[in-house]
């Protein structure tokens, strides 16, 4: 890209990238309460970049082409981590009704019926085994009930 009749100082080129930073930070701010704001966040900040970048030295293309394709790697990994905790409660949701034999915080073995499952968040799947919240790693055993 090139730009003719535009002289491009140095001052005038600090407050750009100052403007673009402080774009780009408020971008951050606002896409941290969000779980799926990365891809308005990504364009976002791309488009800052553009409308910020000192025309009489532009930014490289291949800068862009890395950064959407390390966008592309981080979508396709939150992809496989939501399909990914999609199949923990599948499997988790599988034992109810199952016995299960599990240790417990005091280290002993302790031996129930699986009412329910559930996924809190990123944790890992918890049981629900009489009383007490079990987290599937804690399983040792796995029976049908009678």
């Amino acid at each position: 890209m090139t730009t003719s009749g535009i002289g491009g100082s140095g001052a005038s080129s600090e407050a750009a990238q100052a403007a673009a930073a402080q774009k780009a930070e408020a971008a951050k701010q606002a896409a941290k309460g969000k779980d799926l704001g990365d891809k308005d966040t990504f364009l976002k900040l791309l488009v800052a970049q553009l409308k910020y970048q000192d025309p009489s030295n532009p930014a490289d293309s291949t800068q862009f082409l890395a950064q959407t394709a390390q966008f592309t790697q981080v979508e396709k990994l939150e992809d496989m981590i939501s399909m990914m905790k999609g199949q923990r409660m599948v499997n988790a949701s599988a034992l109810v009704g199952k016995t299960v034999t599990y240790m417990d915080p005091l280290g002993q073995m302790q031996t129930g019926v699986v009412s329910a499952a559930k996924l809190n968040g990123d944790s890992e799947p918890t049981l629900k085994v009489g009383n007490t919240d079990v987290e599937l790693s804690k399983v040792t055993e796995i029976q049908q009930t009678a």
